[in-house]
Protein backbone atom coordinates (compact mmCIF):
# COMPACT_ATOMS: atom_id res chain seq x y z
CA UNK A 1 0.00 0.00 0.00
CA UNK A 2 2.84 2.30 1.13
CA UNK A 3 4.70 1.24 -2.34
CA UNK A 4 1.66 1.78 -4.41
CA UNK A 5 1.02 5.61 -2.79
CA UNK A 6 4.71 6.45 -3.39
CA UNK A 7 4.65 5.33 -7.01
CA UNK A 8 1.47 7.74 -7.57
CA UNK A 9 3.61 10.74 -6.02
CA UNK A 10 6.39 9.74 -8.06
CA UNK A 11 4.06 9.94 -11.28
CA UNK A 12 2.45 13.00 -10.08
CA UNK A 13 5.95 14.89 -9.27
CA UNK A 14 7.33 13.96 -12.94
CA UNK A 15 4.09 14.89 -14.73
CA UNK A 16 4.40 18.53 -12.83
CA UNK A 17 7.80 18.67 -13.27
CA UNK A 18 7.54 18.25 -17.10
CA UNK A 19 4.90 20.71 -17.44
CA UNK A 20 6.90 23.13 -15.63
CA UNK A 21 9.50 22.86 -17.23
CA UNK A 22 7.86 23.43 -20.54
CA UNK A 23 6.19 26.51 -19.32
CA UNK A 24 9.44 28.05 -19.21
CA UNK A 25 9.72 30.62 -22.76
CA UNK A 26 6.08 30.77 -23.03
CA UNK A 27 4.23 33.48 -22.15
CA UNK A 28 5.59 34.85 -18.86
CA UNK A 29 7.16 31.63 -17.94
CA UNK A 30 6.59 30.03 -14.94
CA UNK A 31 4.92 33.17 -13.32
CA UNK A 32 0.97 33.88 -13.96
CA UNK A 33 0.20 36.63 -16.43
CA UNK A 34 -2.77 37.78 -14.26
CA UNK A 35 -0.39 37.91 -10.90
CA UNK A 36 2.32 39.94 -13.07
CA UNK A 37 -0.63 42.91 -13.36
CA UNK A 38 -1.95 42.04 -10.45
CA UNK A 39 -5.52 41.60 -11.97
CA UNK A 40 -8.21 38.91 -11.44
CA UNK A 41 -8.49 36.12 -13.79
CA UNK A 42 -11.79 37.99 -14.87
CA UNK A 43 -10.68 41.03 -14.99
CA UNK A 44 -12.01 43.36 -18.61
CA UNK A 45 -9.83 44.89 -20.99
CA UNK A 46 -10.32 48.06 -19.90
CA UNK A 47 -8.61 46.84 -16.56
CA UNK A 48 -6.06 45.08 -17.62
CA UNK A 49 -4.77 48.16 -19.84
CA UNK A 50 -5.27 50.60 -16.63
CA UNK A 51 -2.92 47.82 -14.75
CA UNK A 52 -0.24 47.61 -17.41
CA UNK A 53 0.13 51.28 -17.51
CA UNK A 54 0.55 51.75 -13.71
CA UNK A 55 3.25 49.73 -13.73
CA UNK A 56 4.64 50.82 -16.94
CA UNK A 57 4.97 54.00 -14.99
CA UNK A 58 6.35 52.68 -11.75
CA UNK A 59 8.57 50.34 -13.50
CA UNK A 60 9.58 52.27 -16.80
CA UNK A 61 13.67 51.79 -16.69
CA UNK A 62 13.82 55.94 -16.62
CA UNK A 63 12.18 55.82 -13.24
CA UNK A 64 13.33 52.64 -11.20
CA UNK A 65 16.90 52.19 -10.60
CA UNK A 66 16.86 48.74 -9.45
CA UNK A 67 19.04 46.11 -10.65
CA UNK A 68 15.53 44.01 -12.44
CA UNK A 69 14.15 47.00 -13.39
CA UNK A 70 14.35 46.09 -17.12
CA UNK A 71 13.52 42.38 -16.49
CA UNK A 72 10.41 43.71 -14.78
CA UNK A 73 9.59 45.79 -17.70
CA UNK A 74 9.99 43.37 -19.87
CA UNK A 75 7.68 40.73 -17.77
CA UNK A 76 4.66 43.45 -17.50
CA UNK A 77 5.13 44.38 -21.29
CA UNK A 78 4.73 40.23 -21.97
CA UNK A 79 2.13 39.49 -19.70
CA UNK A 80 0.10 42.85 -21.35
CA UNK A 81 1.07 41.50 -25.12
CA UNK A 82 -0.82 38.15 -23.80
CA UNK A 83 -3.99 39.19 -22.10
CA UNK A 84 -5.02 41.85 -24.43
CA UNK A 85 -5.73 40.00 -27.40
CA UNK A 86 -8.66 37.94 -26.76
CA UNK A 87 -7.49 35.17 -28.88
CA UNK A 88 -4.21 35.09 -27.21
CA UNK A 89 -5.79 35.04 -23.58
CA UNK A 90 -7.71 32.19 -24.63
CA UNK A 91 -5.47 30.25 -25.13
CA UNK A 92 -3.73 31.19 -22.15
CA UNK A 93 -6.18 30.40 -19.87
CA UNK A 94 -6.42 27.10 -21.91
CA UNK A 95 -2.69 26.69 -20.90
CA UNK A 96 -3.60 27.23 -16.70
CA UNK A 97 -6.57 24.64 -17.10
CA UNK A 98 -4.77 22.10 -18.87
CA UNK A 99 -1.20 22.44 -18.27
CA UNK A 100 -0.29 19.12 -19.42
CA UNK A 101 -1.47 19.22 -22.88
CA UNK A 102 2.15 20.73 -24.08
CA UNK A 103 2.07 20.31 -27.48
CA UNK A 104 -0.89 22.05 -28.25
CA UNK A 105 0.27 24.92 -25.82
CA UNK A 106 3.30 25.05 -27.80
CA UNK A 107 1.19 25.32 -30.98
CA UNK A 108 -1.21 27.94 -30.03
CA UNK A 109 1.92 30.17 -29.02
CA UNK A 110 3.84 30.02 -32.20
CA UNK A 111 1.31 30.29 -34.23
CA UNK A 112 0.37 33.82 -32.98
CA UNK A 113 4.00 34.71 -33.64
CA UNK A 114 4.51 33.56 -36.96
CA UNK A 115 0.98 34.48 -38.18
CA UNK A 116 1.61 37.09 -40.84
CA UNK A 117 0.67 40.89 -39.35
CA UNK A 118 -0.66 41.80 -43.01
CA UNK A 119 -4.16 40.27 -44.05
CA UNK A 120 -3.19 37.98 -47.13
CA UNK A 121 -5.85 39.09 -49.52
CA UNK A 122 -4.22 42.87 -49.52
CA UNK A 123 -0.86 40.60 -50.52
CA UNK A 124 -2.52 38.99 -52.98
CA UNK A 125 -3.93 41.95 -54.56
CA UNK A 126 -1.13 44.08 -54.59
CA UNK A 127 1.07 40.95 -56.01
CA UNK A 128 -1.35 41.01 -58.63
CA UNK A 129 -1.00 44.66 -59.35
CA UNK A 130 2.22 44.56 -59.25
CA UNK A 131 2.41 41.50 -62.55
CA UNK A 132 -0.14 43.10 -64.24
CA UNK A 133 2.33 46.37 -64.39
CA UNK A 134 5.15 44.55 -65.32
CA UNK A 135 3.24 43.07 -67.71
CA UNK A 136 2.09 45.87 -69.49
CA UNK A 137 5.88 47.44 -69.28
CA UNK A 138 7.30 44.12 -70.99
CA UNK A 139 4.84 44.14 -73.64
CA UNK A 140 5.37 48.07 -74.52
CA UNK A 141 9.10 47.15 -74.39
CA UNK A 142 8.69 43.98 -76.85
CA UNK A 143 6.46 45.99 -78.94
CA UNK A 144 8.56 49.34 -79.59
CA UNK A 145 11.36 46.55 -80.20
CA UNK A 146 9.03 44.80 -82.63
CA UNK A 147 8.31 47.73 -84.77
CA UNK A 148 11.93 49.28 -84.67
CA UNK A 149 12.54 45.79 -86.43
CA UNK A 150 9.94 45.90 -88.80
CA UNK A 151 10.93 49.22 -90.09
CA UNK A 152 14.11 47.55 -91.11
CA UNK A 153 11.92 44.96 -92.98
CA UNK A 154 10.97 45.38 -96.78
CA UNK A 155 7.99 44.72 -96.70
CA UNK A 156 6.73 46.46 -93.97
CA UNK A 157 9.17 49.69 -94.32
CA UNK A 158 8.01 49.71 -98.10
CA UNK A 159 4.04 49.54 -96.90
CA UNK A 160 4.91 52.64 -94.42
CA UNK A 161 6.93 54.26 -97.15
CA UNK A 162 3.83 54.79 -99.67
CA UNK A 163 1.74 55.47 -97.30
CA UNK A 164 3.65 58.79 -96.06
CA UNK A 165 4.73 59.62 -99.78
CA UNK A 166 1.19 59.12 -100.77
CA UNK A 167 0.02 61.34 -97.99
CA UNK A 168 3.09 63.87 -98.38
CA UNK A 169 4.34 63.03 -94.62
CA UNK A 170 7.74 62.47 -96.06
CA UNK A 171 8.70 65.17 -97.58
CA UNK A 172 7.44 67.92 -95.02
CA UNK A 173 9.11 65.65 -91.69
CA UNK A 174 12.95 65.73 -93.58
CA UNK A 175 12.14 69.53 -94.55
CA UNK A 176 15.69 71.09 -93.47
CA UNK A 177 17.17 68.07 -92.81
CA UNK A 178 20.38 66.66 -93.84
CA UNK A 179 22.76 63.10 -93.32
CA UNK A 180 21.91 60.88 -90.40
CA UNK A 181 19.11 63.35 -88.72
CA UNK A 182 16.99 62.93 -92.27
CA UNK A 183 17.49 59.50 -92.09
CA UNK A 184 16.78 59.61 -87.84
CA UNK A 185 13.35 61.45 -88.54
CA UNK A 186 12.23 59.40 -91.95
CA UNK A 187 13.02 56.23 -89.64
CA UNK A 188 10.74 57.78 -86.69
CA UNK A 189 8.08 58.91 -89.03
CA UNK A 190 7.74 54.92 -90.56
CA UNK A 191 7.50 53.65 -86.69
CA UNK A 192 5.28 55.57 -86.09
CA UNK A 193 3.16 54.71 -89.38
CA UNK A 194 3.64 51.34 -88.70
CA UNK A 195 2.68 51.43 -85.05
CA UNK A 196 -0.94 53.68 -86.47
CA UNK A 197 -1.77 52.81 -89.76
CA UNK A 198 -0.52 49.28 -90.47
CA UNK A 199 -2.56 46.17 -88.78
CA UNK A 200 0.44 43.87 -87.08
CA UNK A 201 -1.19 41.07 -86.19
CA UNK A 202 0.46 37.52 -84.37
CA UNK A 203 3.15 38.50 -81.65
CA UNK A 204 3.69 41.84 -83.15
CA UNK A 205 0.24 42.87 -82.08
CA UNK A 206 -0.49 46.30 -79.87
CA UNK A 207 -0.42 45.64 -76.04
CA UNK A 208 -4.07 45.96 -74.87
CA UNK A 209 -5.00 46.91 -71.20
CA UNK A 210 -7.49 44.89 -71.23
CA UNK A 211 -4.83 41.91 -71.65
CA UNK A 212 -3.19 41.82 -68.12
CA UNK A 213 -3.65 39.53 -65.32
CA UNK A 214 -5.67 41.71 -63.34
CA UNK A 215 -8.50 42.88 -65.70
CA UNK A 216 -8.34 39.52 -66.72
CA UNK A 217 -9.09 38.01 -63.57
CA UNK A 218 -11.72 40.43 -62.76
CA UNK A 219 -13.09 39.68 -66.09
CA UNK A 220 -12.96 35.78 -65.92
CA UNK A 221 -16.43 35.14 -64.54
CA UNK A 222 -17.79 37.48 -67.71
CA UNK A 223 -15.91 35.08 -70.36
CA UNK A 224 -16.57 32.22 -68.53
CA UNK A 225 -20.63 32.69 -69.36
CA UNK A 226 -19.48 33.98 -72.88
CA UNK A 227 -17.61 30.67 -73.45
CA UNK A 228 -20.33 28.87 -71.75
CA UNK A 229 -23.15 30.79 -73.92
CA UNK A 230 -21.20 29.70 -77.06
CA UNK A 231 -20.79 26.55 -76.42
CA UNK A 232 -23.94 26.16 -76.02
CA UNK A 233 -24.94 27.99 -79.44
CA UNK A 234 -22.45 25.59 -81.04
CA UNK A 235 -24.07 22.57 -79.20
CA UNK A 236 -27.30 23.63 -81.00
CA UNK A 237 -26.36 24.61 -84.15
CA UNK A 238 -24.26 22.06 -85.47
CA UNK A 239 -25.28 18.86 -83.30
CA UNK A 240 -28.97 19.57 -82.70
CA UNK A 241 -29.82 21.41 -85.89
CA UNK A 242 -27.17 19.91 -88.32
CA UNK A 243 -26.07 23.35 -89.87
CA UNK A 244 -23.54 23.95 -92.17
CA UNK A 245 -20.16 25.00 -91.16
CA UNK A 246 -19.22 29.17 -92.43
CA UNK A 247 -16.02 30.00 -93.15
CA UNK A 248 -15.62 31.57 -89.27
CA UNK A 249 -16.73 28.10 -88.11
CA UNK A 250 -14.13 26.34 -90.38
CA UNK A 251 -11.08 28.24 -89.68
CA UNK A 252 -11.88 27.63 -86.18
CA UNK A 253 -12.04 23.91 -86.15
CA UNK A 254 -8.56 23.92 -88.33
CA UNK A 255 -7.02 25.94 -85.82
CA UNK A 256 -8.19 23.97 -83.57
CA UNK A 257 -6.79 20.57 -84.82
CA UNK A 258 -3.37 22.57 -85.64
CA UNK A 259 -3.38 23.16 -82.25
CA UNK A 260 -2.56 27.26 -82.51
CA UNK A 261 -3.20 29.91 -80.81
CA UNK A 262 -5.49 32.97 -81.90
CA UNK A 263 -3.17 35.31 -82.25
CA UNK A 264 -0.39 32.88 -84.07
CA UNK A 265 -3.23 31.73 -86.57
CA UNK A 266 -4.30 35.56 -86.86
CA UNK A 267 -0.89 36.46 -88.14
CA UNK A 268 -1.37 33.47 -91.03
CA UNK A 269 -1.56 34.91 -94.65
CA UNK A 270 -5.26 34.89 -96.46
CA UNK A 271 -3.62 32.68 -98.84
CA UNK A 272 -2.32 30.28 -96.58
CA UNK A 273 -5.94 30.15 -95.10
CA UNK A 274 -7.60 29.52 -97.94
CA UNK A 275 -5.18 26.80 -99.03
CA UNK A 276 -6.31 24.93 -95.35
CA UNK A 277 -9.98 25.59 -96.44
CA UNK A 278 -9.07 23.93 -100.43
CA UNK A 279 -7.75 21.20 -98.13
CA UNK A 280 -11.05 20.63 -96.11
CA UNK A 281 -8.76 20.37 -92.93
CA UNK A 282 -11.66 21.01 -90.34
CA UNK A 283 -12.36 17.15 -91.37
CA UNK A 284 -10.69 14.89 -89.24
CA UNK A 285 -10.18 12.40 -92.17
CA UNK A 286 -8.25 15.44 -94.12
CA UNK A 287 -6.38 16.93 -91.15
CA UNK A 288 -4.93 13.27 -90.36
CA UNK A 289 -3.83 12.83 -94.16
CA UNK A 290 -2.69 16.30 -93.88
CA UNK A 291 -0.62 16.28 -90.68
CA UNK A 292 0.82 12.90 -92.04
CA UNK A 293 1.82 14.59 -95.34
CA UNK A 294 3.72 17.24 -93.55
CA UNK A 295 5.79 14.42 -91.03
CA UNK A 296 6.75 12.55 -94.38
CA UNK A 297 7.94 16.38 -96.04
CA UNK A 298 9.60 16.54 -92.33
CA UNK A 299 11.50 13.00 -92.58
CA UNK A 300 12.31 13.68 -96.36
CA UNK A 301 14.28 17.11 -95.84
CA UNK A 302 15.79 16.15 -92.84
CA UNK A 303 17.01 12.81 -94.66
CA UNK A 304 18.57 15.52 -97.44
CA UNK A 305 19.53 17.69 -95.05
CA UNK A 306 23.54 18.00 -94.13
CA UNK A 307 23.25 18.88 -91.41
CA UNK A 308 20.87 16.51 -90.35
CA UNK A 309 23.24 13.72 -91.83
CA UNK A 310 26.36 15.04 -89.35
CA UNK A 311 23.64 14.91 -86.41
CA UNK A 312 23.06 11.46 -86.97
CA UNK A 313 26.40 10.12 -87.81
CA UNK A 314 27.57 11.73 -84.24
CA UNK A 315 24.55 9.69 -82.59
CA UNK A 316 26.14 6.26 -84.17
CA UNK A 317 29.95 7.23 -83.48
CA UNK A 318 30.18 9.81 -80.09
CA UNK A 319 26.58 9.78 -79.45
CA UNK A 320 24.93 9.57 -75.42
CA UNK A 321 25.31 6.02 -74.14
CA UNK A 322 28.90 5.19 -76.20
CA UNK A 323 31.92 4.33 -74.39
CA UNK A 324 35.32 5.44 -75.42
CA UNK A 325 38.97 5.34 -74.55
CA UNK A 326 39.05 8.89 -73.21
CA UNK A 327 36.35 7.79 -71.18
Amino acid sequence: MEANRLLELLVLYLACSRASALLTGLYCGERNCYDVLDVSSDATRAEIGRAYRRLALKLHPDRYKGSDGEAAFQMIATAYETLRDEESRADYDYLLAHPDQYYRHYYNYYRHRVAPRVDVRLVIAITILVISCLQYYIWWSTYNAAVAHLVTVPKYRQMATEIATREGMLASSARGLRGRARRDEQDALLREIIKTRIDIRGGYRRPRIADVLLIRLVMLPWHLACYAAWHIHWIYRFDVRRDEYGRDEKLYLVRRNLGLSAEYFESIGEEQKEEFLRQELWLKRNFQVYQNEQLEAMRTRQAQSTRWKRYRRWLRTDGPGRITFED
